[in-house]
């Protein structure tokens, strides 16, 4: 059973704040206090100073932390596993949109033919995905973009190119262009916080320029949407090449000189040994533990 001034602690690390602490958890501001002492005389370190008077952990809160957020999730799961009375497994799986919606399908479709098994699934932008993690309401998630290896462990998938698509009749349809004549062009791309958006924009500050120097910019969070607008001639815009060989009315262009390749990553809480019910999903077919 996990202590319940683990359950405090990981409260405050999210509050950052003595008395909305206390308010959460329903109990008195002092108790709060006297529950972060304690642990720090057990593990024998400060786990919160002051600075400019915000409240802010300290190096050790933040390794205990991590810690405390897997113990809870492995808590979590042993709980469900001795209310069930039958075998079923259950999974709570996140994604990414190009990931869910166009990549995991063919492996969701081969977890989900075993009665036996369970599946909470969610799609969304990585940052929303992430926080998900945090607060033990996945136990993995596959996703495309940027996430801080240090707070979240990962198994490499597959390595996808990063693709311009334009309509079929584009003069820019199969060929490499410049930065320049890219910007004069109408750029739809997803929106802030999602792994495709955060790719672009790098990609963008490598030639020292940003999605504010073209000519149009589109932000829709729906590759439906996307791929229907570039389709219809609305501008061109960024994906990955699995998503632009799912339209055949659609056509590929790159960067000059500029080849992106990116990752797609089994992403889960660090310490949180996620890889049995990573091979349930995957079926053994995972490459190994990847930092």
């Amino acid at each position: 059973m996990l202590d319940y001034r683990i359950e405090t602690f990981l409260v405050l690390c999210e509050c950052g704040n003595y008395r909305q602490t206390a308010e959460q958890l329903h109990i008195t501001q002092p108790a709060v206090t006297q529950q972060i002492h304690h642990l720090e005389q057990e593990y024998g370190c400060k786990l919160f100073h002051y600075a400019n008077r915000r409240l802010e952990k300290t190096t050790a809160a933040e390794t205990l932390e991590l810690y405390a957020r897997a113990e809870r999730l492995h808590e979590q799961a042993l709980r469900e596993q001795l209310k069930k009375k039958d075998l079923v497994k259950k999974l709570r799986v996140g994604a990414t949109k190009t990931i869910g919606d166009y990549f995991l399908v063919d492996y969701i479709h081969r977890y989900l033919r075993d009665e036996n098994h369970s599946l909470d699934f969610l799609v969304d932008n990585t940052e929303h995905l992430l926080r998900e993690l945090e607060e033990n309401r996945l136990d993995f998630a596959v996703v495309e973009g940027f996430f801080d290896k240090d707070r979240f462990d990962s198994i490499l998938l597959r390595r996808e190119p990063f693709v311009g698509i334009c309509r079929r009749d584009h003069l820019f349809a199969g060929r490499e262009v410049s930065i320049e004549e890219l910007l004069g062009e109408t750029i739809i791309h997803r929106e802030d916080g999602s792994g495709t958006r955060a790719i672009l924009e790098q990609e963008l500050m490598g030639y020292n320029e940003s999605l504010n120097r073209f000519h149009r910019r589109i932000c829709i969070s729906s590759f439906k949407v996307i791929l229907d607008l570039v389709r219809e001639g609305f501008g061109v815009s960024f994906v990955y090449n699995v998503l632009a060989d799912s339209d055949p009315e659609l056509a590929k262009f790159s960067l000059q000189d500029d080849h992106v390749v990116r990752e797609f990553n089994i992403v889960y809480l660090k310490y949180a040994d996620q890889k049995e019910k990573i091979d349930w999903f995957f079926e053994g077919t995972a490459p190994e533990h990847h930092f």
